[in-house]
């Protein structure tokens, strides 16, 4: 194999594993909001807001992940 196809590999391999723990990262908190929304229906509100701002946080860092395979697949500073 040559250094492009490992380059091609490892910028999948970022998307991949990045999509998974994002994924992974959103259902996790998912479920956790859903579990202390039906305890304390109360504090509902200030939690979503909590809950929306971590989800932005979490895809930001998936398309950080995008953006640095995308750079390494089109401006490959290793070919």
């Amino acid at each position: 194999m040559t250094n492009v196809a490992y380059v091609a590999l490892a910028c999948g391999f970022i998307i991949a594993f990045g999509a998974l723990g994002a994924c992974i990262g959103i259902g996790i908190m998912g479920s956790k909001y859903l579990e202390s929304a039906a305890r304390q229906p109360e504090l509902m509100e200030p939690l979503q807001t909590k809950m929306f701002l971590l989800a932005g946080l979490i895809d930001a860092a998936f398309l950080i992940g995008v953006g640095i395979a995308m750079m390494f697949a089109f401006a490959n500073p290793f070919a």
